[in-house]
């Protein structure tokens, strides 16, 4: 019998999720929902509330999960953007981040927001603001602590995470308060991909006249919060120089921030690595959530 070659047997699981979410526009992370329900033991996360409407637009919806031990005081909040390049997804998809998150003491947030071709930049740049100042004002309905509130995102959600924390004008622009943002914890993200050389962005950002106003990257400052940038240095969609050079110039401004580079995973695996099937990858979870308790407290 054949043997399989060294590329066919790195096609695992993340590496055709990756493949479908690149190439093919298919989204299969839904799938981990599923696969996680049946991974044996049992959830430490519960959904507290789905559809939750934070705007007046019908994408202005947000589910939010909750540690399933009750908790003896408010819990540190945690609004989570998923990824899809600014096209594609939906917050329903995402239920196993918010599990894995909540089931680590954080009060977890999911919206959804409004995407391409409906809207280009900065349309869902306004929507995230638009839930960030929802859950500063709504959290403690669900024992979260609208003092302790964190952004985090992959791929296109890391985008939007990150100009919400390092650009002023969008959290001041819907009369929210400029420092709600306390930490920020971003996978797989594209901090400085001007020009707009492939379609997903050219279709976001290309109808700007300053493409610079877009980038992230122009807005690193010395006080911003404390920052945990996590990438794949096999990542072939976002390439890892995005957060090195994030993080590179966070550091040299004298902000506080944490690099992660996981040798060989690719654009999906941080955000695959954070369902319970998959967790033994790559220390995510781990990572994430240490990073969160320092920049946060840890949960009463």
């Amino acid at each position: 019998m054949a043997t399989r070659s060294a590329r066919q047997r790195r096609r695992t699981f993340p590496t055709v999720v990756a493949e479908m979410v690149d190439r093919r526009g298919w989204n299969p992370v839904s799938l981990l929902n599923t696969v996680d329900r049946l991974t044996p033991g049992r959830s430490l996360a519960r959904l507290a509330a789905s559809g939750v409407p934070y705007g007046p637009n019908r994408r202005h919806r947000a589910d939010i999960w909750v540690p399933r031990a009750s908790p003896e005081g408010p819990l540190p909040v945690l609004v989570f953007f998923y990824g899809g390049g600014w096209h594609a997804g939906n917050r329903g998809d995402y239920g196993f981040v918010g599990a894995a998150l909540a089931s680590q003491g954080f009060v977890t947030v999911i919206p959804d927001y409004r995407l391409v071709p409906t809207v280009r930049y900065p349309a869902f740049l306004w929507d995230a603001a638009l839930a960030a100042r929802w859950v500063a004002r709504h959290i403690d309905d669900w024992h979260g602590d609208p003092t302790r509130i964190a952004v985090s995102g992959h791929s296109a959600g890391a985008y939007l995470a990150a100009m919400l924390t390092m650009d002023r004008r969008w959290l001041e622009g819907v009369n929210a308060a400029p420092d709600l943002i306390k930490a920020a914890a971003l996978l797989s993200g594209p901090y400085d991909f001007a020009p707009f050389r492939e379609f997903r962005g050219r279709n976001a950002f290309g109808h700007w006249p300053d493409p610079a106003e877009t980038q992230p990257i122009n807005y690193v400052r010395p006080d911003v919060p404390p920052m945990l940038l996590v990438h794949g240095s096999s990542d072939r969609l976002v390439y890892a120089k995005n957060s090195r050079h994030l993080a590179q110039r966070l550091a040299e401004a004298g902000a506080p921030v944490q690099l992660r580079i996981y040798q060989g995973a690719n654009h999906a695996d941080p955000v695959v690595a954070l369902s319970r099937t998959f967790r033994r990858r790559l220390p995510v979870l781990a990572d994430v959530t240490a990073f969160l308790r320092s920049a946060l407290g840890s949960p009463t």
